[in-house]
């Protein structure tokens, strides 16, 4: 399945990715052990959209997008605390998580896609082998 991403939505990916990684490679407390793959595994794919092929796939981006939204949040509220809310920095941090959310609203949405084909095709719920292995090429 095709997650489309637009100009904007990429760029406000890209920037939380940094953000974060950049901060674990100071030593700093960025994200959660278990995230920075999802997010190291996703870095090198926002070129364009991105081609869903199995659920636990799906999982991964939604975990990575997910902790990018936190994130996205958290230096929405501090910009606007530290300056004001019409503020460039403020103005900007709001885009970036509105970007950000919207992305993690499209992907719930094709995991509970991808969950109901799942199950309709082997008339159970996926399994973690079936999140493997079922594939939703294009």
């Amino acid at each position: 399945m095709i997650l489309h991403c637009s100009f904007e939505e990429l760029g406000a990916l890209n920037a939380g990715i940094e953000r974060v990684l950049a901060e674990a490679d100071r030593g700093g407390v960025a994200a959660p052990p278990d995230v920075l793959p999802d997010l190291d595994a996703l870095a090198p794919r926002l070129t364009g959209d991105l081609d869903l092929e199995t659920l636990a796939e799906q999982r991964s981006v939604e975990r990575a997008v997910d902790y990018l939204v936190d994130e996205a949040r958290e230096r929405m509220d501090s910009s606007v605390l530290e300056q004001h809310a019409a503020a460039e920095g403020a103005v900007q941090a709001y885009f970036d998580y509105a970007y950000v959310l919207t992305v993690r609203d499209r992907i719930r949405r094709i995991g509970a896609e991808m969950r109901a084909l799942i199950e309709l095709m082997t008339g159970k719920p996926p399994s973690e082998k079936t999140a493997r292995t079922f594939s939703f090429d294009e």
